[in-house]
């Protein structure tokens, strides 16, 4: 069997995501209730029995290094590994220029490992995949890098970098946000995007980082810099990832990819779980998603008392164990470990990260509140988009956003 590394670029700064990136890493961030952003790539390695994971770190990693340490134990006993690898400057005094060059400063890894072939993964997207079958498909055209990438409508293709392909999937052409996006075959209404997931024999890419940080006009780019010039004199091919499937995955869930850049389709995202029958399902035990499990006591629902509208009860939402709904109401929205809604409160088409309390009577709507923060008794969050912008974060989609440990008064 090909031995095989997985190296996580998790440094990005994630200032889209701000303020829920202002004290954490984005692949850090919580998602669903109870995951991390990063859970998800780990998991479809973990579950594809690639099980040796180097994360590379940078900004705000507290947290991160903290979940991984913690959550991300695997056997040692085996060779299992999932290790945060902090920026170490180990080529001069500057941080990462880029994600290629992020590979670059930690060469080390590659020749301490000596793996045949090294996945290079984003950590920061929502998805299911089995990483087996691009390593297949990569060693079947005896390809020296692998793309994957995913359909969408090519009059959004001048959002995404694009790749132009064969017949036999090898790359043509790749564009960065072209004005007029070349069709996939077969299917002229799509074009492929680059996730940003590439696959390398070991010599091509240690090869292409080594001459790309020589390069000083260059801007340490996988994308840019490596792919752009790579597909032009080696043989690379393009992995339509809307063909991958998992095991227990339903056929709607095929080609699913969120990319939870903003907080606006981050809050979508969310949102999207709470449906009767979600397109993500976070119930597929054949492809599980791994995170921290959490010793807290059951979720807990409390009052009965209809005439006087204290029932606490939660419609169409997720609710994370330790989670107390007393005489409160819960609809369309995901809640974290150890959140408390107090009696008469109304919560609706919000998120709410660990360890925050919603005083009674109070109405919150199209929110995502933080970790530690406690509402006061009285407050109403949602409702007047004036008074929401003078006190805290709206996007441009309207959603109001609470900083984490903010004092509400």
């Amino acid at each position: 069997m090909s031995k095989l590394l997985a190296m996580i670029l998790a440094g990005g700064a994630g200032t889209r995501l701000e303020p829920l990136t202002r004290e954490r890493a984005k692949p850090a961030v919580p998602f669903g209730g109870r995951y991390r952003i990063i859970d998800f790539v780990l998991s479809n390695f973990a579950n594809s029995g690639v099980y040796r994971m180097k994360v590379l770190t940078q900004y705000k990693s507290d947290s991160l290094n903290n979940h991984l340490s913690r959550a991300w134990r695997m056997t040692a006993f085996l060779g299992h590994y999932v290790e945060a690898v902090p920026a170490q400057m180990r080529t001069g005094l500057d941080w990462y220029k880029g994600s290629a060059d992020a590979i670059y400063q930690n060469l080390n890894i590659i020749t301490d490992e000596e793996p045949d072939h090294i996945f290079v993964f984003g950590a920061d997207h929502v998805y299911r995949m089995d990483v087996r079958k691009m390593l297949d498909f990569h060693i079947e055209r005896k390809a020296a890098c692998t793309v994957a990438a995913i359909p969408v409508p090519i009059e959004q293709g001048r959002e995404f970098g694009i790749i132009d392909v064969g017949p036999d999937g090898r790359m043509l052409q790749f564009l960065e946000k072209p004005k007029d996006p070349p069709p996939m075959p077969g299917n002229p209404k799509m074009c492929l995007a680059s996730m940003g997931n590439y696959l390398f024999s070991t010599d091509t890419l240690v090869k292409q980082v080594v001459r790309d940080a020589a390069d000083e006009k260059s801007a340490h780019d996988f994308g840019k810099s490596i792919i752009s010039e790579l597909y032009k004199h080696e043989p690379v091919y393009v992995y339509d990832f809307a063909q991958n499937t998992v095991a227990g995955q339903e056929d709607k869930e095929r080609g699913y990819w969120r990319d939870v850049g903003n907080i606006d389709v981050y809050y979508q995202s969310n949102m999207d779980l709470v449906e009767v029958d979600p397109t993500f399902n976070l119930y597929n035990d054949r492809w599980p998603i791994h995170t921290q499990p959490n010793n807290y006591p059951p979720a807990k629902f409390v009052f009965a008392d209809q005439d006087n509208k204290r029932v606490g009860k939660a419609t169409d939402s997720l609710v994370a164990e330790g989670c107390i709904i007393s005489g409160g109401s819960v609809h369309r929205s995901v809640l974290s470990p150890k959140v408390r809604v107090n009696s008469y409160s109304e919560v609706e088409d919000s998120i709410l990260f660990e360890n925050v309390t919603i005083g009674r009577r109070c109405r919150i709507k199209r929110a995502i509140i933080d970790k530690n923060v406690e509402i006061p008794p009285g407050m109403t969050i949602g409702y007047d988009t004036a008074e929401d912008k003078r006190r805290f974060h709206v996007t441009s989609g309207g959603v109001v956003v609470i900083p984490k440990g903010m004092k509400v008064t």
